[in-house]
């Protein structure tokens, strides 16, 4: 006999399929469902199988708020970037992990929700919000030291996950990060091996784990040949990195290549170096680090380092997921990979 898998009332008009229709349709009870729905944790291999079969030929969809008031959980997550509004939309990696994530989430059938933190009012509203419950966890973006917006979380034991290494609170926020130290010595090692002499750099801001670490992968592939007057500081934006580039070119006229520590700032740097007549790569090559979608995009195209946004993403989710039922906080570093373009 062939059980009809969608639900009616006496009327005959289709109703919203229920925790008990499910069961029936799988041959199981109510409470093995109630178990599938909330992690499948003790239930058999077969007993699971046959309740996500029965799911999708029902139609059946969680009513979230009931599921909430069940778990103590909101069932949703954060997606919190800490830098001003218009960075969002300036800095093409903020959309790629945001896509990332929301897609990552949407396998887990998890609600993203997205604020943007800052300002110190921005950080007492978003911090405000989270600790009353409304989300189950943040997913942390472009963290800065001693953050606290994090201390506050943590105070109220909100699981976090950071992109990048959340510097000041190492051991107690777990992150997911591009081996920024690698990738920028292996940028200054591939502009030494075209023969460059005279090799500076434009950092990010240096209470961001990118600014710290990259600078120290450049300085520790130079070794004794680091020179402090070739280091410029730069805020990750393009405007910032065009004033990096004006100022290493008015104290240092004989460099002949820049480890940008962005794409983005290096764009700026490009627009620089395109004013004042210098040609890229002939009078000074530029390596960037992202390999973000404005890399291949510049003119000439910008030689990178290439960061696995999409898995930084997923990693990070499956780190939120995991500490939210319970897991210790855990850490994945990723490598980076050298995309040759025409700007070196």
């Amino acid at each position: 006999m062939t059980v009809d898998s969608t639900p009616v009332e006496q009327n005959g008009n289709r109703r919203r399929p229920t925790i008990k229709d499910v069961a029936v349709v799988a041959g199981v009870s109510r409470g093995t469902v109630s178990r599938v729905l909330n992690g499948g944790h003790w239930v058999s291999p077969e007993a699971l199988t046959a309740v996500q079969a029965a799911i999708k030929s029902t139609g059946y969809a969680a009513n979230r708020h009931a599921r909430s008031l069940v778990t103590g959980r909101s069932n949703s997550v954060a997606f919190l970037l800490t830098e001003p509004q218009q960075l969002l939309f300036e800095d093409p990696n903020f959309s790629v992990l945001l896509r990332g994530a929301a897609d990552a989430l949407a396998k887990r059938d998890i609600p993203l929700l997205l604020m943007v933190a800052g300002t110190p009012e921005e950080r007492r509203r978003v911090t405000d919000y989270v600790t009353a419950g409304h989300v189950d966890g943040v997913l942390l973006i472009s963290s800065h030291a001693d953050d606290p917006v994090v201390a506050a979380l943590l105070r109220e034991q909100v699981p976090i996950v950071a992109c990048g290494t959340p510097l000041g609170y190492e051991g107690k926020v777990g992150y997911v990060a591009a081996d920024d130290i690698a990738g920028a010595r292996a940028m200054v090692r591939h502009l030494r091996d075209i023969g460059r002499q005279h090799i500076a750099t434009i950092t990010g801001p240096l209470d961001t784990p990118g600014g710290v670490q990259r600078l120290q992968g450049y300085r520790d592939e130079l070794g004794s040949s680091y020179d402090e007057g070739l280091v410029a500081k730069g805020d990750y934006s393009r405007l910032g990195g065009q004033r990096a580039m004006a100022e290493l070119l008015a104290a240092r006229p004989e460099i002949d290549a820049v480890f940008v520590a962005s794409d983005l700032m290096a764009a700026g740097a490009l627009a620089t170096l395109a004013a004042q007549g210098k040609r890229v790569p002939e009078d000074i090559a530029i390596g960037g680090f992202d390999d973000s979608y404005l890399a291949a995009t510049m003119t000439p195209a910008l030689t990178t380092m290439r960061q696995p946004f999409e898995r930084i993403s997923s990693e990070m989710v499956r780190l939120l997921t995991e500490l939210i039922d319970g897991e210790e906080p855990a850490t994945v570093i990723l490598p980076t990979t050298l995309v040759q373009r025409a700007s070196t």
